[in-house]
């Protein structure tokens, strides 16, 4: 049963995601003059950005050819002088790439992918690692499979925008898992589309992920079980740790943490400051009980100054009025859609109650 899961189990999940790389030691020696002179005039870089990336690139003035037809290969495809000085900024070594060999072969797969107009330059800028792996082996395989889960290539490509193509070999077998474990295909391409680098997650972790949710009875075929598995791996333990002392010391038990990771896993974004200010206002101010504020953790997403603390301004001033009769239930307020609370508690009452709309400015004045 989920109550009988121990909070540490999730607590060993959470842990931290980085990816720690390496990098050559730059260049100490000073940088040839002809490179900086060349990148100034060539490249759109400004001249700091030149002397660092001088650091790392060295131009022979005999042999220009591969540079210039690098520049005019990318002119030719709708990189601006900005998309270029990024792109060489990012990845010096763009400049010694072999046009035929590398660039034109992925650049055509590319653009026959739906990758037209800014779309292109926006995608090796953004994510200049496409340039460095294999055409047939690393992305074409990885292009193939998003298509095949999302249905198109216009979505396939928009998700391949945001992905790291050095992280694509956990791609399949993840979504494989997923597959097995009853996850329906199309929550799989929702959970692609919103945050494509979820399912990059290295396999092992993502295996635990899937059976720490399942231990907490949260069922595979719902929206929920992704939105948990968005949260889950995308936490640091640190940062998990932090919030869950919070909650307890704010008068939370594991179990209600637990139930309420279940029905909001979202509310576990918050940050730990964030966490306090709403649960402050509410039961100090408000007067709400905490275990109201248990059984509803969305609350943990409201704004103070933006949500909760206007919306309280303007049901206080007009019960001070006598304008709303009977105790009003805060809870439904505090959901409402801003139109209608707006429309209903503040426009209508604004012309018998001056300085209504003041009360109810975003902003609380100071």
């Amino acid at each position: 049963m989920a109550s009988n899961v121990p909070l540490r189990n999730l607590l060993s999940l959470v842990q931290n995601r980085s990816l720690k790389t390496s990098t050559a030691p730059p260049n100490t020696s000073s940088p040839s003059s002809f490179t900086v002179q060349y990148l100034l005039s060539s490249s759109g870089l400004h001249l700091e950005s030149v002397h660092s990336v001088s650091q790392k690139l060295q131009i022979d003035e005999s042999d220009l050819q591969n540079p210039h037809y690098v520049i005019g290969f990318l002119k030719a495809h709708d990189f601006k002088d900005a998309h270029i000085a990024k792109l060489i900024h990012k990845w010096p070594a763009v400049l010694h790439c072999k046009v035929e060999h590398n660039l034109k072969p992925k650049f055509e797969f590319f653009i026959e992918n739906g990758f037209v107009g800014e779309i292109l330059p926006e995608l090796i800028v953004s994510n200049p690692d496409v340039l460095r792996r294999a055409l047939d082996s690393r992305i074409i395989p990885c292009f193939e499979l998003l298509k095949s889960v999302l249905g198109c290539s216009e979505k396939a490509a928009s998700a391949f925008k945001r992905c790291s193509v050095s992280m694509m070999s956990a791609m399949e077998p993840n979504i494989d898992l997923l597959i097995k474990e009853g996850v329906p295909v199309d929550r799989i391409a929702k959970l692609i589309m919103l945050q494509p680098r979820t399912i990059q997650q290295k396999h092992q972790r993502m295996i635990y992920a899937v059976k720490a949710l399942k231990d907490l009875e949260i069922d595979s075929k719902t929206t929920v079980f992704i939105h948990a598995l968005r949260v889950m791996l995308q936490m640091s333990e640190s940062t998990w740790n932090k919030k869950v002392e919070v909650l307890k010391s704010l008068g939370w038990t594991e179990e209600e943490i637990l139930q309420a990771f279940k029905r909001c896993p979202f509310c576990f974004t918050c940050s730990e400051e964030k966490i306090r200010s709403v649960v402050d206002f509410l039961v100090n101010t408000l007067k709400m009980e905490l275990r109201t504020v248990i059984e509803r953790p969305e609350f943990l997403m409201l704004s103070v100054d933006k949500r909760i603390r206007p919306r309280y301004n303007v049901l206080k001033i007009l019960e001070s009025k006598k304008l709303v009769i009977g105790k009003k239930n805060m809870k439904q307020l505090l959901t409402m859609r801003e139109n209608n609370f707006f429309q209903n508690y503040v426009i209508k009452y604004a012309d018998k109650v001056p300085g209504l709309l003041e009360a109810y400015e975003v902003l609380p004045k100071q």
